[in-house]
């Protein structure tokens, strides 16, 4: 019996998880949901896609509402494509139909017949440039998902140096005194469930569940929205949190 299996990832707490949930749902109606959050651009580590993976099997179906969400690393993204192709998982990627398994899969039954005579030497040429090209399709599409991860890192390091020549302080001044490991912990449930970062909290629910007071609570969730847009990233439009 064939079964589908959806996979969603986030990478930065400004995203929201559950649109990708929706898309696949949407086209997906009996997929079976593995979500993932905040995860680099590696493919290894991911325990949810770990678990997935092992799940899998051929005949299965893997849906995923981009090929980014499946890797933004280009080497790992078409290797882990090759190996569950390999293993007759058929994967679907909602953004990028031209890339699917079942459409790489009839690039390569696409051959254009021998005959027999001296002209099959340029025909097997042909086929094994119909197939080159298939497989090219797939490079470009993870090619392009790490591209954009890696035009972001330039924009933060230039908005960083921009930052720092024009003499405005970049990370902890010398001498100052946080609590470091508590402020860490509380941004993350901020990030994770604050209604304006995508979660689904109010601000003084949000305060309560991360252990800390409403000043302190809107100190590090103006640090956070600092540390967002000088990375170039926006609050989602959907913001509909308390009025600080």
């Amino acid at each position: 019996m064939q079964r589908i299996f959806g996979y969603c990832r986030i990478s930065r707490p400004t995203q929201n998880i559950e649109r990708q949930e929706r898309n696949i749902i949407k086209e997906y109606p009996t997929a079976r949901i593995y979500k993932e959050a905040y995860t680099g651009t590696k493919v290894q580590g991911r325990k949810e896609l770990d678990k997935l993976l092992k799940q899998a099997l051929s005949g299965d179906i893997i849906v995923f509402d981009s090929v980014s969400r499946m890797s933004r690393n280009a080497a790992e993204g078409v290797e882990l494509y090759m190996q569950l192709y390999d293993k007759g998982i058929e994967l679907v990627f909602l953004k990028e139909p031209h890339i699917n398994t079942e459409t790489y899969k009839q690039a390569l039954s696409r051959d254009v017949p021998l005959t027999g005579e001296d002209v099959d030497l340029i025909l097997q040429g042909v086929n094994a440039y119909l197939k080159r090209l298939a497989v090219r399709q797939i490079e470009l599409a993870f090619g392009q998902a790490q591209k954009e991860v890696d035009d972001l890192h330039q924009r933060t390091a230039e908005g960083i140096e921009t930052a720092r020549r024009n003499g405005k302080q970049i990370g902890q001044r010398k001498g100052a005194k946080l609590n470091v490991k508590k402020a860490a912990a509380a941004k993350k449930v901020i990030c994770t469930s604050c209604k304006t970062f995508g979660g689904t909290l109010t601000d003084e629910q949000c305060a309560a569940a991360a252990g800390v007071s409403r000043k302190t609570y809107y100190k590090y969730k103006a640090e956070l929205r600092s540390e967002f847009e000088s990375e170039g990233l926006q609050i989602p439009p959907n913001d509909v949190s308390e009025k600080e």
